[in-house]
């Protein structure tokens, strides 16, 4: 039996992808080990538009599962790989099609807008897709007043606070992750660590956004962690977002909002399956139906033309 080091892993992964004209790409919740290897780490929206930009022909998608297929309705021609195929998402997973058209037939006149952490079946019945970062612009930008917003109903909390003139409807969802961390939690950071200031997602639930300094995006986040001129940050999202940022700014400190941000979906990818995928040892290749990807397609486009 071979064993093998995570360094040399990392050499053979590095090795193969040139060998295999693959790009890597990876979401900013990977392990550190993995984003190291990766072409390109970003948040799912910025990881789409990156696989279009490459010029390898396979791509690895070290992420869950509607990532890679956004990947692939932008990048039709190229060959998506999700490099551990039970790698889901809870809150995309949470609605089907038939729930938003019954809603839509006894609601007639709502614009449909989906978070893009949404399945591609799902989009196939949204008008247009959304990122945390662009949400509150493309929902501003609407003609129409009266939005549906899925999945989560925290972020469409969030996005309605700062569009009050619009009326945002939404549906009991979300991502159980971000929603189970508790005030209790934030004052008990806050008075562990007085000098930091406090980061959070807008998954989070809306008690918790409304005592941040700052909410926005994961690549929002970590942009304002990096260019603030503090110190000290408490971050509430995912907790390799803390462990990137203290890679990243030595010179600052960083502290996990909750023990409970911890993703197991995005934790379900390691560096040996990278290493089969990239081998073409493993992974699963995302196909689309070709009806389902032109519909789910048109949201995205729409996303793109309004976000800008």
């Amino acid at each position: 039996m071979i064993h093998m080091k995570i360094r040399d892993m990392q050499d053979e992964i590095i090795r193969l992808k040139k060998e295999n004209d693959v790009c890597i790409l990876a979401h900013s919740y990977q392990a550190r080990e993995i984003v190291e290897i990766a072409d390109f780490s970003g948040d799912s929206y910025q990881l789409s538009v990156m696989a279009q930009k490459a010029s390898q022909k396979t791509v690895l998608m070290c992420g869950v599962r509607f990532m890679a297929e956004t990947v692939k309705m932008l990048s039709e021609d190229k060959k998506v790989v999700l490099v551990n195929p039970i790698a889901g998402c809870p809150m995309a997973e949470q609605m089907e099609p038939e729930m938003i058209e019954y809603f839509i037939q006894k609601n007639p006149g709502y614009t449909v807008v989906a978070y893009i952490n949404t399945t591609a079946e799902l989009k196939t019945v949204c008008d247009v897709c959304v990122t945390s970062s662009t949400a509150v612009k493309i929902i501003k930008s609407l003609p129409n007043d009266k939005i549906l917003f899925i999945p989560d109903c925290n972020l469409g909390d969030y996005v309605q606070k700062q569009i009050p003139e619009k009326e945002i409807r939404v549906l009991q969802g979300g991502c159980p992750i971000h929603a189970a961390v508790t005030v209790r939690e934030v004052d008990a950071a806050r008075q562990r660590y007085p000098e930091a200031l406090l980061l959070v997602h807008p998954e989070c639930v809306p008690a918790v956004v409304a005592r941040a300094d700052y909410v926005g995006s994961t690549s929002g986040i970590m942009d304002y962690a990096k260019k603030s001129e503090k110190r000290e940050f408490i971050i509430g999202t995912e907790n390799s977002i803390a462990e990137h940022l203290q890679y990243m700014c030595s010179d600052k400190k960083f502290y996990p909002l909750s023990k409970k941000l911890i993703c197991p979906n995005m934790k379900a990818t390691t560096l040996v399956d990278v290493l089969n995928a990239v081998s073409g040892q493993g992974g699963e290749e995302i196909v689309l139906p070709a009806e389902t990807l032109y519909k789910a397609r048109k949201c995205i486009d729409e996303m793109i033309r309004l976000g800008g």
